[in-house]
């Protein structure tokens, strides 16, 4: 009943809703009162007082009165045994709903519920030891226990569907997907390298005066200017 662990949180999540593990029970409420009506009902019935002319001795041996019972045969053994079934039942149902969430492991639900039936039934025994016209029997609280860990199979597991399938309700609607693309940033392309050579050739100075040339490598050459024509050449 406490049940679900991962197959019942993927159910919520297929369903469209994140399932919370602490969630309760929506009957929660409702088992608690019950719950404690039905514990005052068990006080009351183990401690009333019970007029009989005489009492059987206490019975600690496991089974014997039901090994007892169950040598009368027919439908005598219906009534013992339903008497010692019966007043737990309704706590195998109750205390997972009051106490439980749906998102806990079924083993450990039905552990947990029958330790705590056990532990019940042991306590109003020995309160019935103690109270007039009633007697100690270890199968009752044998009897008491099997018959909540029976309910709690029998009725736990589909009201833990049934909440379950409440809680996940319809999955919403898909979001459409926009129509239209979007456009790729732009890269803005790189700049061409410009490569500087690993050289420098000399420079060149013309001097157009002194008709000299000098370069990088301080050197110079002096050209000679053209002389003026001779007389008598000219002749």
């Amino acid at each position: 009943m406490h049940t679900t662990a991962r197959s019942d949180q993927a159910t919520g999540e297929a369903a469209g809703r994140p399932v919370d593990p602490a969630a309760p029970y929506r009957l929660r409420t409702a088992a608690r009162v019950l719950l404690a009506v039905q514990l005052l009902v068990l006080c009351w019935l183990s401690l009333r007082p019970v007029p009989a002319p005489w009492t059987a001795p206490s019975n600690l041996t496991p089974l014997a009165s039901v090994h007892r019972v169950l040598s009368l045969g027919g439908l005598h053994v219906l009534g013992p045994l339903a008497a010692g079934l019966l007043p737990l039942a309704p706590v195998g149902v109750l205390l997972p709903l009051a106490f439980g969430t749906p998102a806990r492991g079924r083993l450990l639900s039905f552990l947990r519920t029958t330790g705590a039936a056990a532990l019940l039934a042991t306590a109003l025994e020995f309160l019935e030891g103690w109270a007039p016209g009633h007697v100690l029997d270890v199968d009752d609280i044998l009897l008491g226990t099997l018959g909540a860990a029976l309910a709690h199979l029998l009725l736990v597991p589909p009201l833990r569907a049934l909440d379950r399938h409440r809680a996940g309700g319809p999955a919403p609607a898909p979001e459409p997907e926009s129509a239209t693309a979007p456009e790729p940033e732009s890269v803005p392309e790189p700049l061409p390298t410009v490569r500087q050579p690993k050289y420098l050739l000399p420079s060149t100075t013309w001097e157009a005066a002194g008709g000299v040339t000098r370069t990088g490598l301080s050197k110079s050459v002096n050209f000679m200017k053209p002389s003026a024509p001779r007389s008598s050449e000219i002749r």
